[in-house]
């Protein structure tokens, strides 16, 4: 095993510097070469450690569909700045080779100069149209995540009209993966959806409205939330989307749903973490760190509100060293209570379950679970302090301390994200940091307040 780990490493950085050196002689052939072995994962890592420039060399020295792929495969923030390297051709090309809503979703990111810039160089007018079109829906709605290309064929069209289609060598197909046949009327408005069980088993000279079925259609609005439950309750590879006069606007396909649902718990997860927006390494130096910035300098702020409670009780804390061991556990036990409580929000809202205007019967809710955790942690770490320190009343002072704090942290954790919500701020990037200065002031004051009652019989 230690022989083998030196010699892996070695061949690492051996395709970085063929790599590197085919990009900078501008050797396609070479570059390919090396490329071909390797999963795609591993083709971006290779792309994004080189500089800016030479990324660009790198993509234009690649088969369009080939960059397309790869370009596809990175978060959005990157790609998007890839294809704004690029020239307006070039990326327009490698766009062209992307199914309509990763355009849209790329089209939507970029400074609108260069969107345009790009659009125009489409080689169909219609498809930069449609791009506009997309780009200009909510990115977790049906419309922001359809395809404009749909599976859909006239209302005087035949069984074998389809099945010429099926088999024909239309460049496009690959675009209508997991569409069934939508009949749609004079009017563009989706009448019918033939499975292609019935294809086969029917005369080829069958007109289509005889064999249809009613489809199930969503609207451009429809949520994520919704089109997660329509898909657990249906089992469609993907489902027609029409404009608010019932017109067929595009496909919005499973795998869609189940790629943005993930990205949206990523992203949360991220922000609760203090990361906003798809950080790579990558990226440059003083962007990353402006951005982590921000919220790192925002929490110095509310940690001195925290501290300053401290320091409002230095002799009760002078007086009784040992409160200093337990003012961490009280705030950080109290804190995971409200993260808990949190979690719990935040899944509800994203699920629809629950709304702004629920806030008091979550906090009921919440209250009610606090009251019952408080009490059994309070006497768990109240019986911990007298034990260990030989002290009833410090027992008393932590464990009520505790209690009562984790009442207060599950009461903001459940209704901050929803207070946030309303006021249109994204709660899972500031619930966070309110929930630990309020917890940790909480608690700091708690503790210190009912030892300072307490003092005569802790001293």
């Amino acid at each position: 095993m230690s022989t083998d780990a030196p010699e892996l490493i070695e061949d690492e950085s051996t395709l970085d510097d063929r790599v590197a050196r085919a990009v900078e002689e501008r050797d396609a052939d070479a570059l390919q070469a090396l490329l071909g072995p390797v999963p795609l994962s591993e083709e971006l890592r290779l792309l994004l450690t080189l500089t800016t420039d030479k990324r660009s060399g790198f993509l234009e020295l690649l088969p369009r569909d080939w960059a397309a792929e790869l370009i596809g495969d990175a978060p959005n923030e990157t790609a998007v700045d890839l294809l704004e390297h690029l020239e307006a051709e070039t990326a327009a090309g490698i766009l062209e080779e992307m199914d309509s809503d990763i355009q849209a979703d790329l089209i939507g990111e970029m400074d609108t100069a260069d969107a345009e810039a790009i659009l125009a160089e489409f080689k169909d007018a219609e498809d930069a149209a449609d791009i506009r079109r997309l780009a200009d829906y909510e990115d977790d709605t049906a419309g922001g995540l359809m395809m404009a290309e749909a599976f859909s064929f006239p209302a005087g069209d035949t069984v074998g009209a389809v099945l010429r289609r099926l088999s024909s060598e239309d460049d496009d197909f690959e675009r209508y993966r997991g569409q069934h046949p939508y009949v749609v009327d004079a009017e563009a408005k989706p009448i019918g959806v033939v499975s292609l069980r019935t294809l086969l088993t029917s005369k080829r000279s069958t007109p289509l409205v005889e064999v249809m079925a009613k489809p199930m259609t969503v609207s451009v609005d429809t949520t994520l939330d919704q089109l997660q439950d329509l898909f657990d309750e249906y089992p469609f590879l993907g489902m027609p989307v029409v404009e608010a006069d019932g017109r067929l606007a595009g496909v919005v396909s499973r795998s869609a749903v189940d790629a943005a649902a993930l990205e949206r718990a990523e992203s949360e997860s991220m922000k609760r973490q203090g990361i906003i927006g798809d950080e790579l390494r990558s990226m440059p130096l003083f962007l990353r760190s402006r951005r982590r910035l921000a919220w790192l300098s925002a929490n110095i702020v509310l940690n001195i509100l925290a501290a300053s409670v401290i320091s409002a009780y230095e002799e009760t804390l002078a007086a009784v060293i040992a409160i200093a061991v337990f003012l961490p556990m009280v705030s950080d036990m109290s804190g995971c209570s409200g993260n808990q409580a949190v979690g719990v929000s935040m899944r509800e809202l994203s699920l629809g379950l629950v709304r702004p205007g629920d806030t008091l019967r979550v906090w009921l809710k919440e209250v009610s679970v606090g009251v019952i955790n408080g009490i059994a942690l309070g006497i768990l770490i109240g019986i911990v302090a007298w034990v260990w320190k030989g002290n009833p009343y410090l027992g008393l002072v932590i464990g009520a301390a505790l209690s009562i704090n984790t009442v207060i942290a599950v009461s903001i954790g459940g209704t901050v994200p929803l207070l946030l919500k309303r006021l249109g701020q994204d709660p899972a990037a500031a619930s966070g940091p309110l929930l630990t200065t309020i917890t940790d002031m909480a608690g700091f004051f708690l503790v210190l307040s009912l030892a300072t009652v307490f003092l005569d019989k802790l001293v």
